[in-house]
């Protein structure tokens, strides 16, 4: 017998070895794995905190709050549910029912000794998380109330300017909005130009909260009735809520009752009578998210004002000046068509404002149809 034959034998076929690209290709996919559990573990940490813990039901609420100033109010309810929602929106406008509530006191007495100043004054505003404007009129008797020149339509702040020759404008008060896209010439509550009544939206309502001027050029804003309105002598206003400052005192405690974050415009007064705009953009991640009413409230008692109130903001807000728009509006089909705006003119008793309103039946006007121009 040959011993060599007893002996093992190496094996003339080499294993393969795996390649390189195999061995990569499941690290890879472990490694993708491992990372998409992390996110799901996360994820589910996340959210058993922002919906069960106590400490994040302000998050909640400031995050419905924000959606519930947009047209995407319904999602509200995936956040603090559908009941909670309805109770939340039930809550803001009583809540801002009785902020316009106590009596206005306040009177106006412009400074004998104080430097000639310029009729607008505007400045820069920035805070945490948004940046606008505020612009000081520093006499309130040159502002009027603008409205649309075409039945059927509302108009740009800028073409009003432009058309009457003002030399500055904010949006005014709110309108009906079928579906976020009304055409703008459908106002809520009511109208008021030059001393007359220019709309009347109240139905069987017998006051409204609206925010104006008398023959004074006095700030006006709180619940008033039509009778209260004409006793006071309102020359301008419209019909918006709500009142965020009077006789000198903030009505908002804190941010966590500032209705959420968003593109906002507020009209207050300073004891010697000037104007006080505050424009601030919002909804552009990056530049300006937006502020709550507790920031604007902020800003108008730093400016020196004794009585403010809310104006229509979200994409509405638009701070014009010299024809030329100063600030960012959210709105992504541009400036939109507005019922009213506050304009401001070197001579307002040239001011050619027709009631576009007159002889129409408010209740059969079509805030969704398609505008005329």
């Amino acid at each position: 017998m040959n011993s060599a034959s007893s002996l093992p034998q190496r094996s003339t076929v080499r294993k393969k070895k795996k390649p390189a690209r195999k061995r990569k290709k499941r690290g890879f996919f472990r490694t993708l794995f491992r990372v998409f559990m992390i996110c799901f573990i996360l994820l589910i940490a996340a959210g058993s905190w922002f919906y069960l813990a106590p400490s994040a039901r302000n998050t909640r609420y400031l995050l419905a709050d924000t959606l519930i100033t947009t047209q995407h109010r319904y999602m509200a309810k995936y956040i603090i549910g559908e009941d909670e929602l309805k109770n939340r929106v039930t809550e803001y406008n009583q809540r801002f029912q009785e902020m316009g509530n106590e009596l206005d006191t306040h009177d106006i007495a412009p400074d004998p000794v104080a430097p000639e100043k310029p009729l607008v004054e505007i400045e820069e505003v920035t805070g945490s998380g948004y940046s606008g404007y505020v612009m000081i009129v520093n006499d309130p008797t040159k502002v009027r109330l603008g409205v649309p020149n075409k039945i059927g339509s509302g108009e740009k702040v800028s073409s009003m300017v432009a058309r009457t020759g003002a030399i500055a404008g904010v949006n005014g008060g709110g309108f009906a909005d079928p579906n976020w896209k009304g055409n703008g010439f459908k106002p809520i509550g009511l109208v008021i130009s030059q001393g007359k009544l220019y709309y009347n939206g109240l139905g069987g309502k017998k006051s409204t909260q609206i925010v104006g001027l008398d023959k004074e050029g006095k700030m006006i804003a709180g619940n008033y009735t039509l009778d209260e309105l004409s006793k006071l002598g309102v020359q301008e206003a419209v019909t918006f809520q709500p009142r965020i400052i009077v006789n000198g005192k903030g009505q908002i405690k804190n941010a966590a009752e500032g209705w959420g974050i968003a593109p906002r415009t507020a009209m207050g007064q300073r004891a010697d009578g000037a104007l006080i705009f505050v424009v601030i953009d919002g909804r552009q991640p990056g530049y300006s998210i937006g502020a709550n009413l507790y920031d604007v409230q902020q800003i108008m008692l730093k400016h020196g004002a004794v009585i403010a109130a809310n104006l229509d903001g979200g994409s509405s807000t638009v701070l014009v000046k010299d024809n030329e728009i100063l600030n960012k509006p959210s709105s992504q089909y541009g400036e939109r068509y507005l019922p009213t705006a506050f304009l401001v003119f070197e001579h307002p008793e040239q001011a050619d404002i027709k009631n576009i309103w007159e002889g129409l039946d408010p209740s059969k006007i079509d805030a969704g149809k398609k505008r005329t121009q």
